[in-house]
């Protein structure tokens, strides 16, 4: 959430950065232009009213007889200057509540790194690792290749669940496994991230404070049930994650942490549900866009002047997933109207897949600024005694695991059908070094 006394304060420069996003609701910016006047009123009355009531207060002070008409009439007027002054109060608080109800829907600003543009045409290919596999043959795609090896079933997973979901068998089964396991062990042992296992249930407030909740509403699993209904306040509602950034950022919500701790780092593994609200017709073909998949994710908590160098480090953490499997990949910087709602500065990683023929995203890296910590609360003390100041995060999937096994079976496929494991994988996998 942008920072409403800046957003009061500043609403020009808001203006312009929240256009480089390509947002123009001239609607929600007229409310909050005239909300932002009305606080910036609202706090000069109060002051005013409080400056008036230390005078009236003074003043009463000087009286000698307290039993005097002139003390009565004195103190009744403090009583009234007080209760105005809490009326006003209330009503500064109640249009800085109607300011942040608006603040939650706004996206974050863009970094001045960031490139401009307002779609996918504008982004910059940043670097390139690897070269594409040079295929002798017409290269299949992983549903063919997937199916015509015993290792996926996407018809049985219809039969179960419905469209958007699949069945992994056999090897199948083992190179997802694997794979989490690979990436877990690169990233504990040798990029130093903490392991953490995390809930794939989640409050509102969890949710809120990564900012899915309330812009995404549509695009999380809510379970029908409320959880605790024994509790006085008569139970609460728990989502399916959309990711491990959601638990694992708000491990640090409502906290203060010491700089001396900084930075944070943490990995995890998590299924992932999302419900794909508008993505109708889009990558309905094989494990590329599901309603439940695998993912390690990594998430970083850094201090303001850490976050451009960790932000980079663990975009290079992600990337080291790709090398060590010897996929070609590119790196590539979103422009400002391309990046997440919550994103201040941001970097895909794009695999190739010979079956399309494109390049498809497999990480997205994203610094957020404090645009998450001000909706958690989370804190770090610069220095002791100083006073706190908010975080910045940083995260980004290391790897989206489903699309990592889609990669190895499209990248490492030979003209008879068979399918390389990358020799990384191996030892996760009894040591086969082939599929079919």
């Amino acid at each position: 959430m942008l920072d409403l006394r800046w957003v009061s304060e500043s609403l020009d420069e808001v203006k312009a950065q929240l256009a480089r996003r390509g947002y123009r609701d001239e609607a929600v910016l007229s409310s909050l232009a005239k909300l932002a006047g009305e606080r910036r009123a609202a706090i000069a009355e109060v002051e005013s009213r409080r400056a008036e009531l230390n005078a009236a207060s003074g003043a009463m002070a000087k009286i000698a007889d307290k039993k005097s008409a002139e003390f009565a009439e004195k103190r009744e007027a403090l009583r009234t200057l007080g209760d105005q002054i809490k009326e006003l109060e209330a009503k500064k608080v109640e249009i800085e509540t109607e300011l942040e109800g608006i603040l939650l829907g706004l996206p974050n600003v863009p970094d001045p790194s960031t490139p401009d543009g307002l779609d996918e045409s504008a982004n910059v290919v940043v670097r390139t690792w690897g070269e594409k596999p040079a295929l002798s043959f017409t290269p299949k795609d992983h549903v063919d290749l997937g199916t015509s090896l015993g290792l996926l079933d996407f018809e049985r997973a219809r039969k179960v669940s419905g469209a958007r979901f699949s069945v992994l068998k056999g090897l199948g089964a083992r190179l997802e496994r694997g794979l989490m396991q690979l990436m877990l062990d690169l990233h504990v042992d040798e990029h130093g991230y903490e392991e953490v296992w995390v809930p794939a249930l989640v409050k509102d407030s969890a949710l809120r404070g990564t900012s899915q909740l309330p812009k995404f509403e549509k695009d999380v699993f809510k379970l029908a049930a409320k959880v605790g209904e024994d509790d006085a306040e008569g139970g609460y509602d728990l989502y399916l994650i959309p990711t491990a950034e959601v638990p694992v950022t708000n491990l640090h919500a409502d906290e203060i942490l010491e700089a001396d701790q900084l930075p944070i780092a943490y990995a995890a593994y998590t299924p992932c549900f999302r419900s794909e609200a508008g993505s109708h017709g889009r990558d309905t073909r094989g494990m590329i866009r599901q309603h439940q998949f695998d993912k390690v994710e990594l998430v970083r908590f850094v201090t303001p002047e850490q976050a451009i160098e960790e932000h980079e480090k663990l975009t290079r953490h992600a990337e080291a997933v790709l090398q060590r499997l010897g996929l070609h990949y590119r790196v590539i910087q979103l422009c400002a109207g391309d990046m997440g709602f919550a994103a201040k500065k941001c970097f895909d990683l794009e695999v190739w897949l010979p079956g399309q023929d494109a390049y498809r995203e497999i990480s997205s890296c994203s610094w957020f600024g404090d645009f998450q910590a001000r909706r958690m609360g989370a804190r770090y003390r610069p220095a002791p005694k100083a006073k706190p100041q908010l975080l910045h995060t940083i995260n980004g999937s290391g790897l989206a695991i489903g699309r990592t096994l889609v990669a190895i079976l499209e990248q490492y496929q030979q003209a008879d059908g068979s399918v390389v494991i990358p020799e990384a994988l191996r030892p996760y996998v009894g040591g086969r070094a082939k599929i079919g």
